[in-house]
């Protein structure tokens, strides 16, 4: 079992930057895969970033060169880093885990979820 909550949302004009942090407790082994989702309202839930155990990443064409996926192992802390922030990445946020997965940035993979944090962007 896993438990996830986020933090760091918020509103910031188009162009600023958020930083969410996802902290993690329970099983280790159930969080080797980490990643980040969002979900606009009337949208599918669509995969952002994914961070792997071994320090890899996978990214959304729509977030990259904007986004950074990292982790405080020490932590067990899950950040997203979000730049150039657009009116279109405004969503609810999610962080999700697994200990495995086959495509990283499907929602249908992934078993432990947390709550979700707003991100809205202004133009």
């Amino acid at each position: 079992q896993v438990q996830l909550v986020e933090s760091g949302g918020g509103s910031v004009q188009a162009g600023g930057s958020l930083r969410l942090s996802c902290t993690a407790s329970g099983s280790t082994y159930s969080s080797k895969y980490m990643s980040w989702f969002r979900q606009a309202p009337g949208k599918e839930r669509e995969g952002v970033a994914s961070f792997y155990t071994d320090g890899s990443t996978t990214y959304a064409d729509s977030v990259k060169g904007r986004f950074t996926i990292s982790k405080d192992n020490a932590k067990n802390t899950l950040y997203l880093q979000m730049n150039s922030l657009k009116p279109e990445d405004t969503a609810m946020y999610y962080c999700a885990a697994n200990s495995w997965v086959g495509w990283r940035l499907s929602a249908q993979q992934y078993n432990y979820w947390g709550q979700g944090t707003q991100v809205t962007v202004s133009s």
